[in-house]
């Protein structure tokens, strides 16, 4: 298959990129890493009129510190840096573990973070990570800066709360405790596949042994990643135990609204999800014991 006629345009800047954005309207499009949109093109499920090619700016790349301890990380940033990169490691150690289960080596070397992101594919394993993490989501458009919650970005099936003109400028992580337990899991049909569902999942301990803050998030259980709002509540206060993580990871139909296809039935994936809820949250507490 080849994709339908389109103009190309390659941004030095995010100004530039902006203003080929207005040039050519709401039926272009930035191009990341191209992992998801070139393969809808090339199917002609998506027929953009214009590539605005984001590959040759630079500021979109970097990976920073904030002042607060948590990462700063523009869209551009690779799949494999994110897998691979100290920094990250340290201060996200649940993003990439995340990043290390996303497709192939090839595909790490080329997919970026923001281009998931925009992409919103329920079964991606970013979109879930910037929402277990409560990430925020840095747009930048012809109308200036905005910044939009994880929580609010993800609205459907690759939709989000970015306009057309709109591109991912960062996205900032907050702060991970050292002591932070965290645990990803996902399963599908072969190493390198779509995931049918994935759980992620954090948890901190206070002095008294119990857990006062935690988050868990399914992915492809939903048109967009899901907070696992039950499972939390569950959690929240309580010493952690094989018999609790059951106990949350029972409540977790009530939060998912998982679809059929002809990867997996719905019945499949509601009972792989809470599967999955329990040994993620029992691998995050053998984390930093």
């Amino acid at each position: 298959m080849k994709p339908s006629k389109f103009n190309y345009f390659a941004a030095d800047s995010v100004d530039g990129a902006i203003a080929m954005m207005r040039e050519n309207g709401e039926d272009a499009r930035y191009l990341a890493g191209g992992q998801s949109l070139v393969p809808m093109m090339n199917f002609r499920v998506a027929s953009p009129s214009a590539l605005i090619d984001l590959n040759g700016v630079s500021e979109l790349a970097d990976i920073r510190i904030s002042p607060d301890g948590g990462l700063e990380i523009g869209p551009m940033v690779r799949t494999r840096r994110l897998e691979t990169d100290p920094d990250i490691e340290k201060n996200n150690p649940l993003l990439a573990a995340a990043a290390a289960h996303i497709a192939h080596f090839q595909i790490r070397n080329r997919g970026t973070l923001g281009g998931s992101v925009a992409h919103a594919d329920p079964a991606a394993e970013l979109p879930g990570i910037t929402l277990v993490c409560e990430a925020k989501i840095h747009l930048r458009g012809p109308a200036g800066p905005r910044v939009v919650p994880a929580v609010d970005f993800f609205q459907g099936v690759f939709t989000t709360a970015a306009d057309s003109s709109e591109l991912i400028e960062k996205i900032c992580f907050p702060p991970w405790p050292t002591q932070r337990h965290w645990g990803f899991k996902e399963i599908s049909r072969r190493e390198g596949d779509f995931a049918l569902v994935g759980v992620a999942a954090w948890f901190d301990i206070n002095d008294g042994g119990a857990i006062s803050n935690c988050a868990c998030v399914a992915i492809g259980a939903g048109d967009t990643p899901l907070r696992l709002h039950r499972a939390e509540n569950t959690l929240m206060g309580s010493e952690p135990s094989l018999g609790l993580f059951k106990e949350s990871a029972d409540t977790i139909d009530a939060d998912i609204d998982p679809f059929d296809d002809i990867h997996a039935s719905i019945a499949y994936r509601r009972e792989v999800s809470a599967v999955l809820l329990k040994r993620t949250l029992s691998e995050a507490w053998k984390r930093n014991l």
